[in-house]
């Protein structure tokens, strides 16, 4: 009986304890969100406000003076389309690094991942030049294009180090019974490392959405904006800074990665453990 009251209470305590780091987590957000449901004048009260009255002020001002919808139909496509080229490029690339030997593969596979170290601004100008020569400034396409360059030689990276751990005898098995490498990596290696692909795919997510130089440089009317770039227009201007709208677009950029990440925390988890101590 004893034991069970004292498993009851480190279950009890486990759950406090749970409950109050969730608290301490979500409460930025949770308080992120206050400020976009406020109205601006007791944002920029003398004295702090810490039970607000709601408004939608800045929800309508987002939706009705600012395109919204584009920056965030902007966003889904650049950023969705630059991970699909990532991973189509990715995949078969990390596989020729794990599995085919030949010459100067690693020092193939080191200059894939030394661009990811290059400083954005060094090839900032170049890219500006050579999508203006090619007609492409201004558009989510060529947003898609840089997002996947950028992410591309990590990506590959990740994915390689996943594949390296998968045992050569099931590629030999499949070899034995005629499959070709096409079949193989379609029908046994990519579904044997999906965790790893899941977790490559959400951290180019997460470096896209957060991209801001490039989209800045190259999307230079509304027509391409994005929302990191939509955050910049709510600070200047005749207006001053509009926190509560910061704070809602921020809120919204936000939320779709959390809930993304929270939906395959299972995929990502083992993805990011998968692969770690290979070279």
């Amino acid at each position: 009986m004893a034991a069970k009251a004292k498993s009851s209470e480190s279950v009890l305590l486990r759950y406090l304890v749970l409950g109050a780091w969730a608290v301490f987590c979500l409460a930025p957000i949770l308080w992120f969100l206050s400020i976009g449901l406020r109205p601006r004048t007791e944002i920029i009260a003398a004295q702090p406000i810490y039970w607000p009255s709601f408004s939608l002020d800045a929800w309508d001002m987002i939706w009705t003076d600012w395109p919204m919808g584009n920056y965030l139909r902007n966003s889904v496509v650049a950023v969705g389309g630059s991970v699909v080229i990532d991973l189509l490029l990715a995949i078969p690339a990390a596989y020729s690094l794990a599995r085919y030997n030949y010459r100067f593969r690693e020092d193939i596979g080191f200059y894939i991942l030394s661009t990811r170290m290059m400083a954005p601004a060094i090839v900032a100008i170049p890219i500006f030049f050579l999508f203006r020569q090619l007609g492409l400034l201004d558009s989510v396409w060529a947003l898609m294009l840089v997002y996947a360059a950028i992410n591309l030689s990590l990506v590959t990276w990740i994915i390689r180090s996943y594949m390296l751990d998968i045992p050569h005898e099931i590629e030999d098995a499949a070899r034995t019974d005629g499959a070709s490498d096409l079949r193989i990596l379609v029908s046994i290696i990519v579904p044997m490392c999906l965790p790893g692909i899941i977790t490559a795919a959400v951290i180019a997510v997460i470096f896209a959405v957060n991209e801001f130089l490039f989209t800045l440089l190259i999307a230079s009317t509304k027509n391409a904006y994005t929302l990191s770039v939509a955050l910049a227009n709510f600070t200047g201007g005749s207006d001053g800074i509009i926190y509560n709208a910061i704070a809602l677009v921020a809120f919204l950029a936000f939320v779709p990665i959390m809930l993304l990440v929270v939906l395959i925390q299972k995929h990502l988890s083992r993805g990011l453990t998968m692969g770690a101590v290979k070279g």
